[in-house]
């Protein structure tokens, strides 16, 4: 008795940046010259995102033009956290809404009315009555239907959504689940010149993804099988990434060494959600793991011996929209699903992300052609 997802749509704001725009845009902001400016760049140029989408228009302009930030020197006054919210709360329903019609499309006749639960995925803004409401009230759903809401757990929080939803249609086989992640993160830019900021600033961007998930007896598509999740918190490294609520936004406190704890630790996570289905990593044929950035998916890649089409959807969502944090799995696996569609091929898909704590959440799916 499996549950399967049925659907996947994906969606991001209409601004849309080149990563040499928002390079230019950040060494104003940090007011950044000689050896600094360089060091910056080489960051930038180290990235391997060539776009990111924001709600914020300003990262094009200069200094006398923004309609976010503040036009003094520095980018004062620089947005309250209020001001922020308020934003979010503006702009997270288009494109949550864009998000779900592109994932229903993709499948005949299928009827709204029949959404029985609702999940809700977000660590960078929170309002009530909330995103569920809206979605609830824009698209007509049920007013009985059951909402969940999942926030702040950061860049793996899609896979507590797909758990419940999974958990909902093995206990209810007529359920439909709904799971919707939106994330803006450029909302929470943090103008402060550190290390962290600058890491943060390079990698975040704005996006959406939906997701149908319903019981295999009833689905209307079978597009993955979920197999089985597993989770291990690494609380040695819980310092190496953090997301707290400031006075000016969200503060992210992100560590150079997340990516040396994932390569120490992410083998033996993959190995112990393996042997709970009798699998061993050969039977796994394709990846999908939450673009968290370049270094990231390349110690992914020399743990497992990936070649270059294992992976490869990972590195297309961050070349193209960069680290969207929850939302950015669920662009892989839209990805990755269009083409082992077109290759016809059934494959196991081993996927993780990862988050605060330290967290590591895995997840195997089966696509059968």
């Amino acid at each position: 008795m499996s549950s399967v997802i049925s659907a996947i749509g994906t969606s991001n704001p209409v601004n849309k940046f080149a990563q040499s725009q928002i390079l230019d845009f950040m060494k104003a902001a940090h007011q950044l010259s000689g050896d600094n400016a360089r060091r910056l760049e080489k960051l930038y140029h180290a990235s391997a995102i060539n776009f990111r989408h924001s709600v914020i228009s300003d990262f094009d302009k200069q200094a006398g033009n923004f309609t976010f930030f503040g036009n003094d020197a520095g980018l004062m006054p620089v947005p309250t956290t209020a001001q922020r919210g308020q934003l979010y709360q503006q702009t997270a329903i288009n494109i949550s809404l864009t998000a779900i019609n592109n994932a229903v499309k993709k499948l005949q006749n299928f009827n709204l009315k029949s959404i029985t639960h609702l999940i809700t995925v977000s660590c960078t803004g929170m309002y009530a009555p909330g995103l569920d409401v809206e979605i609830v009230e824009k698209l007509n759903l049920n007013p009985t239907i059951e909402r969940t809401c999942i926030n702040f757990m950061g860049c793996y929080g899609a896979f507590n959504a797909l758990k419940i939803a999974d958990y909902i249609c093995k206990a209810q086989p007529n359920a439909t689940v709904l799971v919707v992640s939106v994330e803006l993160c450029t909302l929470h830019f943090q103008k402060e010149n550190t290390l962290d900021n600058w890491l943060s600033n390079s990698l975040f961007a704005d996006g959406a993804a939906a997701v149908l998930v319903q019981h295999e007896d009833f689905a209307s598509e079978k597009l993955f099988e979920i197999k089985a999740f597993y989770t291990q918190l690494v609380s040695k490294a819980r310092n190496q990434m953090a997301w707290e609520i400031g006075n000016h936004g969200y503060q992210m406190q992100l560590s150079n060494q997340v990516a040396k704890q994932i390569k120490a630790e992410i083998k033996n996570v993959a190995q112990t959600l393996l042997n709970k289905l009798d699998l061993a990593l050969a039977d796994v044929g394709q990846f999908a793991i939450h673009p968290g950035g370049r270094r990231i998916l390349e110690v992914c890649d020399e743990v497992f011996n990936l070649d270059i089409h294992q992976n490869q959807h990972a590195y297309n969502v961050l070349r193209d929209y960069g680290n969207m944090s929850s939302a950015s799995v669920l662009f892989v696996l839209d990805g990755l699903s269009d083409t082992l569609k077109m290759k016809n091929k059934s494959e196991n898909v081993l996927s993780f992300a990862f988050g605060p704590g330290l967290t590591f959440e895995s997840m195997l799916l089966h696509y059968d052609a």
